[in-house]
């Protein structure tokens, strides 16, 4: 295992509605965390694609709107294909940066959209793929739900990295599933702004005795098309999302204070002899679990509405 990895988390927003224009400011990021040596480079949570916060989608209870529905078309067009020519430019970026990159993407499969999570390694290959298991609230309007056969952490030289998006870390079972295979780093993309989430983040960080690592957007309204009113308003300047990157220690530590209000790269080195040095007196999977009493089965098998005899 290699001693220390340094990891950069990039808070800045999407273009919303434009793939390509926020891909192309990705890129300019991950120069940023190349040029300071960083191997693992983290993005946040629907990154690539983009999270229409304050929309409503024209959707009421019983009723749609034709308006709606036109929104809805450009965002499925602004959601990308996994594998498809958006994962072969992120991977061509990794590459470039010779840096694992984790990032939150808004993926298209059939007619459905997914708030997934890709890893590609440093060859640029697509290491891991997770949709997340259960959107929040409206997000369930335009995002279906992910199952068990992506909750896989990806090996690293560094060790497994496991990963749950936004609200996932509020749920007890996906974390447990996680723990269960002795992640070394976890990453938390996310859009939750709130001062509270960093009290999270120090509790998974402390069950998991795990590096944790949250990326947040801090998106404007400037970065919306002229004709998208979200409910906050439309000036400009007014605020969408308002960051609170940061880092964990796995005692709890925090190594980078969340930090609000701006574009930040959140950088820190990390001693991956501290996960060993938690684990000393706490092993949620291991010498401090009770498999006589306590028991969590994860189904692993991809859901399917159809199934054929080749399958």
């Amino acid at each position: 295992m290699n001693q220390t990895v340094k990891a950069a988390i990039v808070q800045t927003g999407s273009q919303l509605f434009d793939t390509e224009a926020t891909l192309d400011r990705m890129q300019d990021w991950v120069q940023r965390a190349r040029d300071e040596a960083a191997g693992l480079i983290v993005f946040p949570e629907a990154f690539v694609g983009g999270y229409p916060k304050g929309h409503d989608f024209g959707a009421r209870v019983g009723s749609r709107t034709a308006e709606g529905r036109d929104w809805f078309a450009r965002y499925f067009e602004s959601a990308i294909d996994v594998p498809g020519p958006a994962c072969e430019r992120m991977g061509e970026m990794a590459r470039a940066a010779n840096a694992w990159l984790v990032t939150g993407v808004i993926e298209r499969a059939g007619g459905t959209l997914y708030c997934s999570g890709l890893t590609f390694a440093p060859d640029g290959r697509l290491a891991n793929r997770r949709r997340k298991l259960m959107p929040t609230a409206m997000e369930r309007l335009i995002w279906g739900f992910g199952d068990g056969s992506t909750l896989e952490a990806t090996p690293t030289p560094f060790g497994p990295m496991s990963a749950l998006i936004c609200w996932e870390n509020f749920m007890p079972l996906a974390r447990s599933a996680f723990y269960a295979q002795q992640p070394v780093i976890h990453c938390a993309p996310t859009v939750d702004d709130r001062e509270t989430w960093l009290s999270l983040m120090r509790t998974i960080a402390l069950e998991g005795r795990c590096f944790v690592l949250s990326a947040n957007h801090y998106f404007t309204r400037s970065q919306c098309p002229d004709d998208y009113h979200p409910v906050q308003g439309d000036d400009p300047s007014t605020v969408l999302i308002n960051g609170g990157s940061c880092i964990i220690s796995p005692l709890g530590d925090v190594l980078c204070e969340p930090v609000f209000g701006r574009d930040a790269l959140v950088v820190a080195e990390l001693d991956l002899a501290d996960v060993a040095r938690g684990k000393f007196d706490f092993d949620a999977s291991g010498h401090y679990g009770r498999p006589d009493v306590f028991e969590l089965q994860v189904n692993h098998a991809v859901q399917a509405t159809v199934r054929t005899s080749s399958d």
